[in-house]
Protein backbone atom coordinates (compact mmCIF):
# COMPACT_ATOMS: atom_id res chain seq x y z
CA UNK A 1 0.00 0.00 0.00
CA UNK A 2 1.70 3.62 -1.07
CA UNK A 3 1.28 6.58 1.49
CA UNK A 4 -0.54 8.90 -0.95
CA UNK A 5 1.13 12.04 2.00
CA UNK A 6 4.88 10.67 1.55
CA UNK A 7 5.14 9.56 -1.76
CA UNK A 8 8.23 6.91 -2.26
CA UNK A 9 11.69 8.46 -3.02
CA UNK A 10 12.26 9.07 -6.49
CA UNK A 11 15.58 7.97 -8.22
CA UNK A 12 17.45 10.83 -10.29
CA UNK A 13 16.62 9.63 -13.26
CA UNK A 14 12.80 9.70 -12.93
CA UNK A 15 11.25 12.94 -15.08
CA UNK A 16 8.22 12.80 -13.75
CA UNK A 17 7.53 14.69 -10.40
CA UNK A 18 5.44 13.04 -7.84
CA UNK A 19 3.57 16.29 -6.76
CA UNK A 20 2.86 17.76 -10.55
CA UNK A 21 1.40 14.63 -11.43
CA UNK A 22 -2.08 14.43 -12.21
CA UNK A 23 -4.68 12.20 -10.55
CA UNK A 24 -7.51 11.27 -12.45
CA UNK A 25 -10.66 10.59 -10.19
CA UNK A 26 -13.46 8.22 -10.50
CA UNK A 27 -15.75 11.15 -11.11
CA UNK A 28 -13.70 12.83 -13.82
CA UNK A 29 -13.06 9.22 -15.87
CA UNK A 30 -16.94 8.39 -15.78
CA UNK A 31 -17.18 12.17 -17.04
CA UNK A 32 -15.23 11.92 -20.04
CA UNK A 33 -16.47 7.90 -21.00
CA UNK A 34 -19.76 9.80 -20.57
CA UNK A 35 -19.21 12.90 -22.79
CA UNK A 36 -17.18 10.63 -25.52
CA UNK A 37 -20.55 8.21 -25.15
CA UNK A 38 -22.53 11.50 -26.49
CA UNK A 39 -20.35 12.51 -28.90
CA UNK A 40 -20.77 9.15 -30.57
CA UNK A 41 -24.45 8.90 -30.33
CA UNK A 42 -24.81 12.49 -31.76
CA UNK A 43 -22.18 11.60 -34.69
CA UNK A 44 -24.01 8.84 -35.68
CA UNK A 45 -27.64 10.81 -35.39
CA UNK A 46 -26.33 13.53 -37.09
CA UNK A 47 -24.78 11.20 -39.68
CA UNK A 48 -28.16 9.85 -40.54
CA UNK A 49 -29.74 12.48 -40.17
CA UNK A 50 -27.15 13.63 -43.58
CA UNK A 51 -27.97 10.54 -45.47
CA UNK A 52 -31.87 10.35 -44.88
CA UNK A 53 -31.51 14.71 -46.44
CA UNK A 54 -29.45 13.50 -49.69
CA UNK A 55 -31.42 10.86 -50.40
CA UNK A 56 -34.46 13.08 -50.23
CA UNK A 57 -32.52 15.63 -52.19
CA UNK A 58 -31.74 12.89 -54.40
CA UNK A 59 -35.25 11.29 -55.17
CA UNK A 60 -36.33 15.37 -55.97
CA UNK A 61 -33.98 16.12 -58.93
CA UNK A 62 -34.57 18.10 -61.73
CA UNK A 63 -34.92 16.88 -64.94
CA UNK A 64 -31.94 17.46 -67.39
CA UNK A 65 -32.07 17.52 -71.42
CA UNK A 66 -29.65 14.50 -71.92
CA UNK A 67 -29.60 14.29 -76.07
CA UNK A 68 -32.22 13.74 -78.98
CA UNK A 69 -32.92 10.44 -80.35
CA UNK A 70 -31.42 11.23 -83.40
CA UNK A 71 -27.88 11.93 -81.83
CA UNK A 72 -27.75 8.37 -80.61
CA UNK A 73 -26.73 6.06 -82.98
CA UNK A 74 -28.00 2.16 -82.31
CA UNK A 75 -24.88 0.97 -80.47
CA UNK A 76 -23.72 4.31 -79.58
CA UNK A 77 -22.83 6.01 -76.29
CA UNK A 78 -23.22 9.76 -74.77
CA UNK A 79 -21.57 10.92 -71.91
CA UNK A 80 -23.38 12.83 -69.51
CA UNK A 81 -23.66 14.46 -65.64
CA UNK A 82 -26.54 13.64 -63.62
CA UNK A 83 -27.80 14.65 -61.08
CA UNK A 84 -24.52 17.40 -60.48
CA UNK A 85 -21.30 18.06 -62.57
CA UNK A 86 -19.13 15.80 -60.58
CA UNK A 87 -21.64 12.75 -61.59
CA UNK A 88 -20.50 11.61 -65.16
CA UNK A 89 -22.82 8.63 -66.48
CA UNK A 90 -23.07 6.65 -69.58
CA UNK A 91 -26.68 6.87 -71.89
CA UNK A 92 -26.61 3.35 -74.35
CA UNK A 93 -28.65 3.06 -77.29
CA UNK A 94 -28.25 -0.88 -77.90
CA UNK A 95 -31.14 -1.80 -79.55
CA UNK A 96 -33.72 0.36 -81.81
CA UNK A 97 -36.23 0.90 -78.94
CA UNK A 98 -33.94 0.78 -75.74
CA UNK A 99 -32.17 3.48 -74.05
CA UNK A 100 -30.40 2.88 -71.27
CA UNK A 101 -28.05 4.96 -68.65
CA UNK A 102 -26.18 4.31 -66.01
CA UNK A 103 -23.65 6.41 -63.51
CA UNK A 104 -19.80 5.95 -64.69
CA UNK A 105 -18.68 5.32 -61.55
CA UNK A 106 -17.80 1.83 -60.73
CA UNK A 107 -19.32 0.68 -57.88
CA UNK A 108 -15.71 -0.91 -56.04
CA UNK A 109 -13.55 2.49 -56.16
CA UNK A 110 -15.38 4.61 -58.21
CA UNK A 111 -13.21 4.52 -61.25
CA UNK A 112 -15.19 5.74 -64.65
CA UNK A 113 -16.08 2.49 -66.18
CA UNK A 114 -16.12 1.79 -70.02
CA UNK A 115 -18.87 0.28 -72.09
CA UNK A 116 -17.94 -2.35 -74.36
CA UNK A 117 -20.74 -2.82 -77.13
CA UNK A 118 -19.20 -5.89 -78.78
CA UNK A 119 -19.43 -7.88 -74.92
CA UNK A 120 -22.55 -5.93 -73.69
CA UNK A 121 -20.95 -4.76 -70.80
CA UNK A 122 -19.08 -2.40 -68.78
CA UNK A 123 -15.79 -2.95 -67.99
CA UNK A 124 -13.64 -1.26 -64.76
CA UNK A 125 -10.21 -1.07 -66.19
CA UNK A 126 -8.81 -0.25 -63.02
CA UNK A 127 -9.76 -3.64 -61.02
CA UNK A 128 -11.27 -5.62 -64.21
CA UNK A 129 -14.61 -4.98 -62.99
CA UNK A 130 -17.68 -5.86 -65.36
CA UNK A 131 -21.23 -5.16 -65.46
CA UNK A 132 -24.18 -6.21 -67.41
CA UNK A 133 -25.72 -3.67 -69.61
CA UNK A 134 -29.16 -4.77 -69.08
CA UNK A 135 -29.36 -3.97 -65.50
CA UNK A 136 -26.16 -2.76 -64.11
CA UNK A 137 -25.24 -5.96 -62.09
CA UNK A 138 -21.46 -7.11 -61.59
CA UNK A 139 -20.47 -10.11 -63.66
CA UNK A 140 -16.99 -10.46 -62.44
CA UNK A 141 -14.24 -8.90 -60.65
CA UNK A 142 -14.42 -7.19 -56.80
CA UNK A 143 -17.40 -5.01 -57.31
CA UNK A 144 -20.17 -6.32 -55.35
CA UNK A 145 -22.76 -3.39 -56.43
CA UNK A 146 -24.23 -2.85 -59.32
CA UNK A 147 -23.94 0.38 -61.02
CA UNK A 148 -26.57 3.20 -60.35
CA UNK A 149 -29.15 3.39 -63.10
CA UNK A 150 -30.26 6.57 -63.93
CA UNK A 151 -33.92 7.07 -64.82
CA UNK A 152 -34.49 8.38 -68.32
CA UNK A 153 -37.69 9.36 -70.11
CA UNK A 154 -38.35 10.03 -73.60
CA UNK A 155 -40.28 12.99 -74.23
CA UNK A 156 -40.99 13.91 -78.19
CA UNK A 157 -37.86 12.57 -79.56
CA UNK A 158 -35.62 14.02 -76.62
CA UNK A 159 -33.86 12.06 -73.65
CA UNK A 160 -34.28 13.23 -70.27
CA UNK A 161 -32.55 12.42 -66.98
CA UNK A 162 -35.55 12.29 -63.93
CA UNK A 163 -33.75 10.28 -61.60
CA UNK A 164 -31.41 7.92 -59.96
CA UNK A 165 -31.53 4.55 -58.64
CA UNK A 166 -29.18 3.49 -56.12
Amino acid sequence: MTNRTNPPPQSPGFPINWEDEHQVTRRTFVTFLLLLSTTFVASTGLIGLLNWLRRRQASQLAPLRIAQLQEIPIGGVTLFHYPTASDPCLLIHPSAEIFLAYSQKCTHLSCPVLYQAAERQFYCPCHAGRFAVEDGRPLSGPPKRPLPRIEIKVTGDEIWAVGVQA
